[in-house]
Parts: C-alpha cells; structure tokens; sequence
C-alpha cells in the first residue's frame, strides 16, 4: 500500500497538482472570457466543462513539459529533482499521462458545438509544442501566453459560435501577461539556464528584463480596458483594472533587486492579478441596470 502512495504521490509531483499555481493563470483568463462573452451571465455547464478541461489540460502540459526537458531539468537545481528527471517515473509514464488526460478533456467539450472542438485540437498542438519553443525562440514566454490563452476564444466560440475580435485582444492581453509573470520565473533560473543553453526571455531582455515585464504588464492591461470601453463596461471592470495596476506596482517592488526568492514570490502572486480582473468583471455584470 506504501509503495501505491508512494507512486499517486509522484503522479501528484508530475502533473503539478501539489502547485495549483500553473492552474490558476489559465483558470481567470478563460472565465474571464466566459463572463465576457455571456455578458455576465455564463452557463454552468459551460463554466464546469472549462474548469475542468483547464485542469486537465494544464497536467498534462506540466507532463509533456516534463519529458521534454527532462535531460535540461538534470542541470537546473530547481527542476533537478522531478519525477522524470530523478528517475523515479519512466517517461513513458508521462506521456501516457498526457495522453490519457487529454481524451478526457476533450470528452468534456464533447457537449459543445464543432468550432469549440477544433480550437481544442490546435490548443492542444500549441500545448504540445511548447516545451520546444525553449530551444530556439528567444521569447518562448510569448508562445506560452497563446497557450495559457488559448481557453479564451474557445469560450467565445462554446458561448457564441465565433470568435470576434474583442477574443483575439482579450488572448493577446493574455500573451503580455505571460510575458510579465514568466520572464519573473525566468530570472530565478537564468544562471542554469545560461549554463545548458535553454532560451528564456529573461536572457533575451537581459538588463531590460524589469522593463520589460513592466512594459507587458502594461500592455496586457490596456487591451482589456479597451475590450472594456469597448463593450460599455461600468465602474467594477475598472475597479478591477486599478487592482490589477496596485499589484503590478507591488510586484515590480519585489523584482526590481533582481532577488531570485522575490521574483518568484512576484511570480506566484499574480494569481491575485488574474483575480483581480476577473472579480472586476463579475461584479460589474452583476449591478443593476
């Protein structure tokens, strides 16, 4: 019975279910989009299925990511002790994982119109692929941010059968996102990473890396106060913007020394950031008209 913890609990470490972190930065993007596309009022169904699908899929990217770098995770102190790269999982274990995972996430959009369904596909390409983006893209973190973001038209296409162009500004504010709260993860690992060759864009801005992520945050954030202008969005969808500027600010407090423990503090907190804007919006659908 031992040994079976032993081995749930390394299945746990695998697809990061113990760090609900990597969960949450997809989850606010994608109800966000859902609030936004129902104006407000979202179907349940609809808010269950992409609960769900982004735990689902989220695990099986921390596995795919897993095996894909499990001979540059040997040479990272952080990542050094995995499931796969210690060898305490075989990586065919990971990858039956993913698969597995990523049938019963698509079994979940199974009640869901046929666009809905081909976005999925090529979510999924896009989450596959990732991992690899890392050996030659200077910015992976941007490639990332479209997948992270990509629950975002896949919403307006399952609430609204398209995905209007307020959906595309909505995944590109979430790319910049992506950018900020990656390259803070980044800097924590850029002297191993320099080391085995693996690009990250804290590398690629080098002395620029705080104003970069500033910059994106910066960005990301204009575009959803645009989408908000755009659709007439009241007084909580800004509350919830200016919330998203304080933390921002706060996080540039802590990564402006460049200290490896308070960029990933910084890293971890922007759940707050993500919450932020989508509480924003849930209480400005919920005022009276």
């Amino acid at each position: 019975m031992h040994a079976i913890e032993h081995r749930i609990h390394l299945y746990i470490q695998l697809l990061r279910l113990d760090k609900p972190i990597g969960i949450l930065l997809l989850l606010w993007p994608t109800l966000n989009a859902l609030w936004i596309a129902s104006n407000g009022a979202p179907n349940w169904q609809h808010v269950l299925i992409f609960t769900l699908g982004t735990v689902l899929m989220r695990s099986a990217g921390c596995a795919i990511n897993d095996f894909a770098d499990r001979e540059f995770d040997k040479h990272v102190q952080r990542t050094a002790q995995r499931p796969l790269t210690s060898g305490k999982l075989h990586a065919w274990e990971a990858l039956v994982l993913a698969a597995l995972l990523a049938l019963i996430s698509f079994a979940f959009i199974l009640p869901l119109n046929l666009l809905t369904k081909q976005l999925s596909v090529l979510a999924l390409i896009v989450a596959a692929s990732y991992p690899y983006f890392k050996r030659f893209f200077a910015i992976p973190q941007a490639y990332l941010g479209i997948a992270f973001g990509f629950g975002i038209p896949m919403a307006f296409a399952a609430v609204t059968g398209k995905v209007p162009t307020i959906a595309w500004l909505l995944l590109i504010a979430n790319i910049f996102w992506a950018i900020a709260y990656d390259t803070e993860y980044a800097m924590v690992d850029r002297e191993d990473d320099l080391k085995i060759g693996i690009r990250t864009s804290a590398i690629t801005f080098g002395q620029w890396d705080i104003r970069a992520i500033m910059f994106s945050y910066g960005v990301s954030l204009l575009l959803i106060a645009y989408v908000g202008f755009t659709l007439h969005r009241g007084a909580y969808f800004y509350l919830g913007i200016g919330c998203a500027i304080g933390i921002a600010y706060f996080h540039y407090k802590l990564i402006k020394d460049r200290n490896a423990e308070n960029c990933f503090r910084a890293f971890l907190h922007n759940n707050y950031f993500g919450a932020a804007i989508f509480m924003g919006g849930v209480l400005d659908g919920l005022k009276t008209p």
